[in-house]
């Protein structure tokens, strides 16, 4: 039977365009792929706003617990006195089984239809995760966390060595893929280079070679991580993971806040790109990703909130965030320079960007056909109420044009805002159940 929602599309098809259709009928077939969209004469105008699917693309799921805490430390306090702890925890059963259902519910809540997860070290409790995505169904990829260096993870939450980190990770491809879902895919996930040894790093990059799944990790985060690579490989962080054949086509290295110009050329050559966490790079990244000089790259760029590290869940939010780290790299914060000497001139980006990063850049960077309201995509969407009592976002006649409502919608919408929300035609998340469906 298939089914058809009413109102109107606010979208990004490329970087820099933003399109905005107003009273459609979207058709969507039973396997919930689009297959058309029509003007509607009886659709009230901007009623209902029809946005893609949003897409994080780097998300530490164990660190659920945490979400905004200890964000006033270091990043080493950070991980190995809250965080390795509570994702250790997280290799229990009894207590994931309460964290992931809490954790992918409240994120489809969010609008996010593809979720792109660390688990943990544990390969069942990885699995449960992926299972969670599935039966909610959230599009997502769930990677078993690798780390096996003495130096770089605490002796009682890593693997023993990397021979068993590298069967653990290929056990773990295995549990997902026998899910059979056609939503979630695993992704083979070494933590980033200080917490892993050579051998598990070149073993997973093989791993990767033999079973074509899609690698995800950190590169050049912060002064220490980039440093760190140095000092360790004598290359940049981006080389060392090339060398070790992790750097694929839709590789996603998250942050990457201190890539160079020849880094940003690798990623390019390579197909693999940023899941940009605006938010949480604030807090431990030391600088902001130049998220204009890596678009005018060709880098594949996404957005991601990096819970617990980010201390909101909304995708929505990082648009506006990177919006604004993008203008205080522009400008520069230390009022005791001069203007000229300030900031990075040129570093803007636009919430029509933003927004792009966060929809069809991000299906771009994972390599899905996701992030734009089109004739044979998926069904991947969240339905805004732009007239809810209370709600900040409000549309004002003679006063709005479609690139202020657009704005506004990005800026203000809430998770109360969103009657529905989709994800390959499936309703899984919103608050009025009926609302804008036919």
């Amino acid at each position: 039977m298939g089914f058809t929602v009413r109102g109107t599309i606010m979208q990004t098809p490329g970087p820099t365009k933003l399109e905005v259709r107003h009273g459609v009928a979207v058709a969507v077939n039973d396997d919930g792929i689009i297959t058309s969209i029509e003007h509607a004469n009886d659709v009230a105008p901007l009623q209902t706003v029809l946005l893609p699917g949003l897409i994080d693309t780097h998300i530490h799921a164990p660190q659920w617990p945490q979400l905004g805490t200890g964000l006033d430390l270091d990043l080493e306090s950070w991980l190995f006195e809250h965080t390795f702890p509570l994702e250790a925890k997280l290799t229990d059963p009894s207590f994931a089984s309460e964290v992931w259902p809490s954790l992918v519910s409240t994120l489809l809540a969010h609008g996010t239809t593809t979720a792109t997860y660390y688990a943990t070290i544990d390969v069942e409790t990885t699995t449960m995760l992926a299972e969670t995505c599935r039966a909610a169904g959230q599009r997502a990829f769930v990677g078993r966390v690798a780390m096996d260096h003495p130096d770089g993870t605490p002796q009682w939450y890593r693997d023993a060595n990397a021979a068993q980190g590298i069967e653990a990770s290929a056990r773990s491809i295995d549990a997902i893929v026998a899910l059979g879902s056609d939503l979630v895919q695993p992704i083979i996930t070494p933590r980033f280079a200080p917490a892993c040894t050579d051998e598990l790093l070149r073993g997973l990059g093989e791993l990767a070679s033999s079973t074509g799944v899609r690698v995800q990790t950190h590169c050049s985060e912060s002064d220490w991580e980039h440093n760190y690579a140095f000092n360790r490989f004598g290359m940049s962080d981006t080389a060392a993971l090339d060398g070790f054949g992790l750097l694929r086509d839709h590789t996603v290295l998250a942050h990457g806040d201190h890539l160079g110009r020849d880094d940003l050329a690798t990623l390019r050559a390579r197909g693999a790109g940023v899941a940009h966490c605006p938010m949480s790079n604030a807090y431990f990244a030391n600088a902001v990703f130049p998220a204009r000089r890596a678009l005018d790259a060709g880098v594949r760029v996404g957005l991601g909130t990096d819970v617990a590290g980010g201390a909101r869940p909304n995708v929505l939010s990082q648009c506006g965030e990177a919006v604004t780290m993008s203008r205080l790299l522009d400008e520069g914060v230390d009022a005791e320079l001069a203007p000229q000497d300030r900031g990075v001139a040129g570093s803007r980006v636009s919430i029509v960007e933003a927004f792009w990063m966060g929809t069809l850049g991000g299906g771009e960077l994972l390599g899905l056909d996701v992030g734009l309201l089109e004739v044979g995509r998926p069904f991947d969407a969240v339905a805004v109420d732009t007239a809810r009592p209370t709600s900040a976002l409000r549309l004002w006649d003679g006063v709005d044009d479609d690139a202020r409502s657009f704005e506004k919608v990005v800026r203000l919408a809430e998770p109360a805002d969103f009657t529905d929300v989709w994800v390959a035609g499936r309703r899984v998340a919103g608050a009025a159940p009926k609302q804008g469906v036919a």
